[in-house]
């Protein structure tokens, strides 16, 4: 009975957590500097941002478990999310471990998150969907080289063009494109649930008269 009010205060936890990673991933992929300075920066605000959001919304949640599971990745985000920072003239090595670590944590916990909440909240799919996004990402930057240097040339317009694809440009490539999907989904997902919201509310109603 107490539930359904939770599912449907939820959405806007999920609206605003799909901007911030939107706006990390169009950061990255409008931005010539794939370094790892500016990798460390981005994830970095992405996740303590990240953090709050998902502590705000963890704290909307009546379950008490599905609170708490919230409220630990939330911590979680944060604290990597402030770690990155800190350390952001670190180096790749500082990034791939960072995000490696995220995605592992992060992506654990909400995808235990999911599986606790099938049947009991509407924001579980959601929940599953991401946590497993989030190990792929771990999954996906652990497994590019960390010495990986491929050199490349191109023509342009008579003027030739070189440069080094480098192990750190891939992987603030995959966390762009982690988190513009990851922010496309939750946009999806939660003006879904809001839309729905609204529906219920409108045919929940009582006639008032012709």
């Amino acid at each position: 009975m107490s539930a359904e009010p939770a599912r449907a205060r939820y959405w806007p936890a999920q609206l605003i957590r799909s901007a911030d990673a939107v706006a990390a991933g169009l950061v990255i992929t409008f931005s010539a500097d794939h370094t790892a300075f500016f990798g460390l920066l981005v994830f970095g605000i992405f996740a303590v941002s990240s953090g709050f959001v998902l502590g705000w919304g963890g704290r909307r949640l009546e379950d008490r478990r599905l609170r708490a599971i919230s409220l630990a990745e939330a911590v979680s985000a944060a604290a990597l999310g402030i770690a990155a920072l800190v350390f952001v003239t670190t180096g790749p090595g500082t990034l791939f471990l960072a995000i490696i670590v995220y995605g592992a944590v992060t992506g654990f916990l909400e995808l235990y998150l999911g599986l606790r909440a099938r049947g009991r909240h509407e924001a579980a799919r959601d929940w599953i969907t991401v946590g497993v996004l989030s190990a792929l990402l771990a999954i996906a930057v652990l497994l590019v080289p960390a010495d990986y240097a491929l050199p490349w040339s191109a023509d342009d317009k008579g003027v030739a063009v070189t440069g080094i694809l480098t192990s750190q440009i891939i992987v603030v490539g995959i966390l762009g494109a982690y988190a513009i999907l990851v922010g496309v989904y939750l946009a999806i997902s939660g003006f879904s649930a809001r839309w729905s919201d609204q529906l219920e509310g409108t045919t929940a109603k009582p006639a008032t008269g012709q």
